[in-house]
């Protein structure tokens, strides 16, 4: 049994220091990993930068197709609205006569 008493605390000192080596060697892969992250992301940016003038152009054309949809649209729209006036009058008219 003392045996034990004077084992046991060397296994846990020696098992102590094998899992401080396995985090210290943990933390440096780590450590070397952010940073090639951080290449990797600083890389990604500067190259969104670069493609922000061809976005740019692209909300530009459908800003403009938008435009020029709503414009015909509203034409179209107006053509239609003015058809069905004239035949409501003309409705109403021939009705108006029919009573006199």
């Amino acid at each position: 049994m003392e045996f034990l008493y004077d084992v046991f605390p060397l296994v846990l000192y020696f098992l102590g220091a094998v899992l401080l080596g396995v985090f210290i060697v943990l933390v440096v892969k780590l450590v070397s990993t952010v940073e090639k992250v951080n290449i990797l992301l600083d890389d990604i940016e500067g190259k969104s930068q670069s493609l922000n003038g061809l976005f740019d152009a692209i909300e530009h054309v459908g800003d403009t197709i938008s435009s020029a949809n709503n414009k015909v649209t509203g034409f179209v729209a107006s053509i239609v609205n003015k058809i069905f006036k004239q035949k409501r009058k003309n409705k109403k008219v021939k009705e108006y006569d029919e009573y006199e």
